[in-house]
């Protein structure tokens, strides 16, 4: 049997910093440049979620794209849409709001729905601006 790769593209917009209390302002902004503006900033993110697997022989669907997208709205999207990364977003409380972060606690929000809808969550891509985006394969290698 075939294994097929589908992709959901989502959006959210979010404000964050990065920064660290222990550190110094003059640490912060050497690390972090304009990311650890105490006045926060934002940006427009664009959200790939990738699923796997084989083609349902009734529906010819691997993951019914209406159920991938409600996982992502209601477990993503929702809770990430128009919020302050560091303060607003519980999966996110006690972590440095990078993207790095936000899309490994992405993965462990939605993997196991994605697979409760018979799909399995193989690949994510957030964008944070049109130079600047992250990938994560759950932890294993792509390849």
């Amino acid at each position: 049997m075939e294994t097929v790769y589908i992709t959901r593209r989502e959006h959210f917009n979010a404000a964050h910093k990065l920064w660290r209390e222990e550190w110094s302002d003059e640490k912060n902004a050497e690390v972090f440049g304009k990311c650890s503006n105490k006045n926060w900033h934002g940006h427009n993110f664009e959200l790939f979620v990738t699923v796997k697997g084989h083609p349902n022989p009734d529906t010819g669907f691997v993951i019914n794209l209406k159920e991938l997208s409600k996982i992502v709205k209601e477990l993503v999207i929702e809770e990430l849409d128009h919020k302050n990364l560091n303060l607003d977003v519980p999966f996110l409380a006690g972590k440095l709001a990078s993207t790095e972060n936000i899309i490994i606690e992405i993965w462990k929000l939605i993997e196991g729905p994605i697979r409760m809808a018979g799909g399995e969550l193989c690949y994510l891509k957030l964008v944070e601006t049109e130079n600047n985006f992250v990938e994560y394969y759950g932890g294993r290698e792509p390849y």
